[in-house]
């Protein structure tokens, strides 16, 4: 078998991944297919830290359109992503990874708290880190929270698993003519408000030079094949 083309990775999914046919909530048999796309790379010894979104429980910023505290719903929000990475972490533990769940927020019942140097030394020793709760800061999204995260571990590489194979110039699910970009600069993308990640997120990448890759996570075996060199999805960088 080949090596691989990154030995640490920091990975995003959206919340939205596990949702069931309604939409929301957490499907057992979509926790387990991610279980089932991130075993592989476990298995090809890359030290992974992974950060899942809420989207499929609660939306912040939703919340705080509807009349609710912004602060509030930030923080609702957070608590949403440590229901999520518990499931995960449940999922990857029974297809065989060993993990650890850490919390920006103290929930140390079910997740240890965030410590950079813990983080690192569970993945020297060949753990997978589900970072949950955010930062612990209301106003920043878990694209934040990622970026810092892939900063703070050493990360080679953000990739971030969504519901689409890449980045389009428009949404491909309303413009049949939507474009989709192989490759982007981090300045393309925020001077065309391309919304990959929100600014806050692309300019930690931009600035610490950490590249990001946009991919199908719902497409099996794209991860892998990422992460042994395939150019698949949509490579964003310098």
């Amino acid at each position: 078998m080949s090596e691989p083309a990154f030995s640490r990775i920091l990975l995003k999914l959206s919340g939205e991944v596990l949702a069931n046919k309604y939409g929301f909530g957490i499907d057992p048999e979509k926790v387990h297919y991610l279980a089932q796309q991130v075993k592989p790379v476990y298995d090809a010894n890359v030290k992974i830290g992974l950060i899942i979104g809420a989207g499929n429980i609660f939306r912040g910023l939703e919340a705080s359109a509807g009349g609710m505290d912004r602060v509030t719903g930030d923080y609702l929000g957070m608590l949403a992503t440590i229901m999520n990475a518990i499931a995960l972490q449940d999922a990857l533990e029974k297809v065989g990874c060993e993990t650890r769940a850490l919390s920006a927020i103290n929930v140390t019942q079910i997740a240890e708290p965030y410590i950079r140097r813990r983080a690192i030394r569970h993945m020297e020793k060949g753990r997978i880190v589900i970072i949950a709760g955010g930062t612990g800061n209301p106003f920043f999204t878990t694209d934040s929270a990622a970026a810092l995260r892939a900063n703070e571990l050493g990360s080679e590489i953000l990739l971030k698993g969504t519901k689409v194979d890449g980045v389009y110039d428009k949404d491909p699910f309303k413009n049949s003519d939507a474009k989709k970009y192989d490759n982007l600069t981090y300045n393309k993308v925020i001077r065309d408000d391309l919304r990959v990640m929100d600014m806050t997120a692309i300019t930690l990448c931009n600035e610490n030079n950490i590249p990001i890759r946009v991919f199908n996570i719902k497409s099996p075996g794209d991860l892998y094949d990422i992460i042994m060199g395939s150019k698949i999805g949509t490579n964003i960088g310098k």
